[in-house]
């Protein structure tokens, strides 16, 4: 039994608790024995992102070119100790080359871009949708109903250093609603990013995107258990950045030097590693920090165990590039979905964990009446946020369509763990 899980039956309250009784020295002596192999184990490498520039035309062979230099780099990954979870190819924004196809031949060629991806065994991306305010909005309709009808990914930046885009924001809002009303139980959004003052180049979907420049290509690695091997030894706060720093400057730095060697020897560029600790499933931040504050994520010290991640992140001497800070993702991360029944924690404590870190609103399931007007309120606050403190956060929302607060979601997919629609304030 993991220290951050509830026992069966429970409720939050009962959690908290029981966290509080002297049997949890107990638990969280196990959870030490049980980390204690993989202290010095490599985390994953969670993504090898390329970015391209393609034309219409020949397409397929870029694609096939570019997926030769990925295996190239899974090759070298491999050979260092690090399994690759996934490869991913990002192209220059959509709009670009689409422009002039009529409707129904966009759609159609965006849907073969889907079934490459299927058939070469890449994640595909096809870039943000808007810029800047006064972008083009004729392709959104479009754009909804790719999302909604294969496993392509985009974003829609709504905050740069010109500020913050309003028209961006309704715009997006508008989009989020006609992907869920299109797609599955709303899936669709899942791979869907509203962005604000995200950078190009960063490796983690669904916010990756680029401008201009193919050929280059980014790291991402799943680190949150490299969290929890530090925080299940060290609970002061000043000890626990420090090894922290140096826990995942070792790995970091181990992976920027394969990407360097990549880089040296294919002609392509190496954009840098975004060394946030992503988690997925049971390598979960959520219980990491758990192991940290010794309560339940939401409680008291989350703040402070955010702040620590984040320093320890933008500590590392590498290449940074993407968020470079904590990502808290609802509903990728086994313990965060719990919590989010439970009620432990709200939008309202993602956003101010976001003050002192790289996150936002990702994965946040919300019930299906949700109206665009509620949704540009919400996207306001993190693009006002973002853009107060020059940092890169994210939304991802996730309407369900027919979804009321109470019912537990049903998304089919395993990158997803249900949990249940909160009521908004």
């Amino acid at each position: 039994m993991e220290v951050s899980q509830v026992r069966p039956g429970e409720d939050a309250e009962s959690a908290v608790k029981w966290y509080n009784q002297p049997m949890r020295q107990a638990f969280i002596v196990l959870a030490l024995a049980s980390l204690a192999w993989g202290a010095d184990s490599r985390p994953k490498v969670r993504a090898v992102t390329a970015f391209i520039n393609i034309d219409p035309k020949t397409y397929a062979a870029e694609y096939q070119d570019t997926m030769k230099f990925l295996e190239t780099a899974r090759e070298a990954y491999r050979s260092a100790g690090f399994e690759v979870e996934t490869v991913r190819i990002v192209t220059q924004p959509y709009t670009r080359y689409t422009s002039g196809m009529k409707r129904d031949d966009a759609l159609t060629f965006l849907s073969k871009l889907d079934d490459l991806g299927a058939k070469l065994k890449f994640s595909p991306n096809i870039g943000t949708a808007m810029l800047g305010d006064g972008d083009d909005v004729s392709s959104l309709d479009m754009l909804a109903q790719a999302l909604a009808t294969t496993k392509l990914n985009a974003s829609l930046v709504v905050a740069g250093e010109d500020g913050v885009h309003w028209r961006a924001i309704r715009e997006a809002a508008k989009l989020i609603k006609n992907i869920a009303q299109r797609s599955p139980h709303g899936s669709g959004n899942f791979n869907f990013a509203v962005t604000a003052m995200v950078k190009p180049y960063g490796p983690f979907y669904p916010g990756a995107y680029h401008l201009s420049a193919g050929r280059t290509f980014a790291v991402g690695l799943e680190g949150a258990g490299v969290v929890a091997d530090v925080f299940a030894q060290y609970h002061d706060p000043r000890e626990a950045e420090k090894q922290l720093s140096a826990a995942l400057a070792k790995h970091m730095r181990e992976a920027e030097a394969v990407a360097t060697k990549i880089a040296s020897s294919s002609g392509w560029t190496y954009a840098g590693i975004d060394p946030t600790p992503a988690p997925l499933g049971d390598v979960s931040i959520g219980r990491a920090i758990e192991l940290f504050t010794g309560g339940p994520f939401g409680t008291s010290g989350t703040m402070t165990a955010a702040g620590i991640i984040t320093r320890a992140v933008q500590s590392v001497p590498v290449k940074r590039i993407g968020y470079s800070g904590l990502m808290v993702p609802v509903m990728e991360d086994n313990v965060l979905a719990k919590r989010w029944a439970e009620g432990a924690y709200n939008m309202d404590s993602l956003l101010a964990y976001s003050a002192v870190c790289a996150g936002g609103l990702d994965t946040v399931p919300l019930p299906g009446d949700v109206s665009e007007e509620r949704i540009a309120r919400i996207l306001g606050d993190v693009a006002t946020l973002a853009y107060k403190w020059n940092k890169p956060l994210a939304a991802r929302l996730l309407p369900v369509p027919g979804g009321k607060p109470g019912d537990r979601t049903a998304f089919d997919d395993p990158r997803m763990a249900n949990t249940v629609i909160q009521a908004l304030k």
